[in-house]
This record gives C-alpha cells, structure tokens and sequence, in this order.
C-alpha cells in the first residue's frame, strides 16, 4: 500500500523547533464573528486530499459528545489564520487514561509558514494547563507529509500507524498517530 511505504519512507529527523522560532499565534474561542471565515475554510478543505470526507452530515461525528471544542488559530495582530479542535480520547477503562486527540485547518493562503506547528504545540500546552491529561495527541494520514512535519515542528513525536484506522472517499486510510506528553512539555520548560 503507498500510505504505508509513504510512512516508512517518512522517518525525517525534522526535530523539534524551539518555541521562540515559531511564529506567534494565539487561541480563541470562535465568536459571531467568524461564521464567514469558518464557512470559507470549510469549504477550502471540503475536496482537500487530507480533509475530504463525503459523508453524509448524519454520519460525522460532533466534537461536543466527546468532551471537545474548538478555537480559532490568529496571529498577534488578530488576523485569522486556522482553527484546532480536540476531543477526548479514552486509553483505558479510568479518568486518568483519558488523552486529548486534536486537529487542526490552516487557510490554504497561510499555509507553509510553521503556524500549524505553533498552533498545535499551544493547544497542547493549553490542554495540559486546565486537564491532568498525560497525553495529547494527533493523528494525520500517513502520506500527508505537510502534516507530519508540522507536528514534529510542534513537539509531538511519532508513536506509530495505526493501519487502515480512517474512511475517507470510499476507502481505508493509514493513520500517523503522534503524540506529546505532559513530561515533553515540563523538559521544554526547565532551563538547560
């Protein structure tokens, strides 16, 4: 299968960026405001290779029953760039094995400039600081290299693939899963 020589092919040392060499983004609550760009970005993913689901609206999945939301990814100077979404994630029968699984869209016009990375790594932080999770993490098609290295870039490490995982256009897709741990984050923090 190409997805999956596409994830062997994939082992890239893109290593971590530092959080000062990311660019600056900021999270936010959508508002009344951003019907218009969330319609605009909708629709600039609706035939997207990565984010083209043709299911039927009764068939997609609301964040919202799996302990979810969402947030507008903007640059300091309050232009909107994207938006991430999380959910949780059970990985055991307890609270505590409960994990954040987050997504993100950037505009195609904004994209190629690292802001996914940033917008992910600050989610992630955000999720740690108001949950005891342990664990946030991603999944992306194994061929959506873009993706891949975003999440490199943010911090999250390659876990592995979970092999035929995601219907999408009438057939089974292999899922990169990456993931960044609460220690990840408290290494980043304490000074060297």
């Amino acid at each position: 299968m190409v997805a999956r020589q596409a994830a062997k092919a994939v082992r890239t040392a893109v290593a971590a960026l530092p959080v000062d060499e990311l660019p600056e983004v900021r999270l936010r609550p959508p508002d009344g405001s951003d019907g218009e760009f969330l319609a605009e970005l909708h629709a600039s993913v609706a035939d997207d290779e990565w984010d083209g689901y043709d299911d039927p609206p009764e068939d997609q999945l609301d964040g919202a029953s799996f302990g979810g939301g969402a947030a507008i990814v903007e640059r300091p100077d309050g232009t909107r760039v994207g938006s991430v979404s999380w959910i949780q994630v059970p990985h055991g029968p307890n609270r505590r094995s409960l994990a954040w699984c987050i997504g993100i869209t950037i505009h195609p016009l904004h994209r190629g400039q690292h802001l996914a990375a940033s917008a992910q790594r600050a989610l992630a932080d955000d999720l740690f600081s108001r949950s005891d999770a342990n664990r946030v993490e991603a999944e992306t098609d194994a061929g959506n290299l873009a993706e891949r290295h975003a999440l490199e870039r943010g911090g999250f490490t390659e876990d592995g693939v979970a092999r035929g995982a995601n219907w999408r256009r009438g057939e089974w897709h292999d899922m990169v899963i990456y993931s960044r741990l609460r220690s990840d984050r408290d290494a980043d923090a304490s000074p060297e």
